[in-house]
């Protein structure tokens, strides 16, 4: 594992590395963002691609970095 790719399941912050349906999961509490949901608490919409969140966004439930996130592998 290198410092670029993070470890197995991250995104590392490269958007190009995941699609718009992607869901990811904080690797802190294990909140889900699903695309399909938004984030209310950010008043993100319904639809909006983690790649698209704003840069300043960051885990409505502990406050981790989005680039802490981890690629959900499973089937939705």
């Amino acid at each position: 594992m290198n410092e670029k790719t993070g470890f197995e399941g991250s995104y590392g912050g490269d958007n190009a590395r995941i699609s718009d349906a992607t869901r990811l999961e904080c690797k802190i509490c294990w909140w889900v963002y699903d695309p399909r949901d938004g984030d209310p608490v950010w008043q993100i919409e319904p639809g909006t691609p983690f790649s698209a969140l704003p840069e300043h966004w960051r885990c409505p439930n502990c406050d981790g970095d989005a680039e802490q996130f981890m690629v959900i592998d499973e089937p939705v």
